[in-house]
């Protein structure tokens, strides 16, 4: 820590050939030379806090606000997205909170409290559609439901919350890849239906889609009988941090119905 210069007296009184009271009675020249010597905890602690205090972040914006060059920062990072604590984008463009940081900022009763937030939405969205209604979050490698509003049909209600869940056959997943709020892995895709797509190039191209008409859908994907639909929550900077879901039987939710669907989400998402 540095501390305060001493009075110009005693600073004449030490002896300029005593390194040691030289060191232990002024402050270093350079502070970027302090910043450097930090331990590797405080790294971590700068990084997370200039995170949390606002995001997305860039790469260059999270070095300069953490003090810490951008070749140090990189495995910080890393250790920060194994955890959950931050989401970065593949080509580090885009750094914000992750999953986990998000569960913990639900878990305050305040005010912003997303689920608080979300659920006259949600509410309206199984109201008006009778289908199930889903707040979720991305988590490593997948989903996760964090509250649910049930529709009035009881074929196709299935308690979504806290069962984790693949991106690429769910609607909720395809949003997430598709704004950069989740990464999808290297492995071949898994089939979980027959209807699942798992060939890379065409998901890629539906994607597209989700980014052209602002939300996703699933028919038949996660598995038979199923279908959903599901559109972004943004904070303010602009990145997608939620998603709002709607989801219910395939007989149900034909094209048209899920369109329609979609756009009423996309009404109900920006609200939030």
């Amino acid at each position: 820590m540095n501390r305060s210069p001493e009075p110009a007296a005693d600073r004449e009184a030490s002896s300029p050939a005593d390194p040691a009271a030289d060191r232990e009675g002024s402050s270093p020249a350079d502070p970027a030379a302090d910043r450097e010597g930090s331990s590797p905890a405080e790294q971590v602690a700068r990084v997370l806090a200039a995170v949390l205090d606002r995001s997305p972040r860039t790469l260059g914006e999270l070095s300069d606000e953490a003090a810490i060059s951008e070749a140090d920062l990189g495995p910080v990072l890393e250790a920060l997205e194994r955890h959950g604590l931050v989401a970065v984008d593949p080509d580090r463009a885009s750094i914000r909170p992750g999953a986990a940081a998000l569960r913990f900022a639900r878990s305050d009763l305040g005010l912003a409290d997303l689920v608080e937030l979300a659920r006259p939405g949600m509410r309206r969205l199984a109201a008006e559609s009778g289908e199930t209604a889903n707040l979720i979050l991305p988590r490593p490698g997948g989903t996760e439901a964090i509250a649910q509003i049930d529709g009035s049909h009881l074929l196709g209600v299935t308690n979504w919350v806290g069962r984790p869940l693949g991106l690429h056959a769910t609607a909720a997943g395809k949003v997430f890849l598709a704004f950069g709020a989740a990464e999808l892995a290297d492995d071949p895709l898994e089939p979980l239906a027959p209807a699942t797509i798992t060939d890379r190039e065409r998901l890629m191209a539906e994607l597209e889609t989700v980014r052209e008409r602002g939300y996703a859908t699933i028919v038949d994907e996660l598995e038979p009988g199923l279908s959903a639909v599901a559109a972004p929550i943004r904070e303010h900077g602009g990145a997608v941090v939620a998603v709002l879901c709607l989801s219910g039987a395939s007989l149900r939710l034909e094209p048209q119905r899920l369109e329609l669907l979609g756009r009423v989400t996309i009404e109900q998402s920006d609200e939030i």
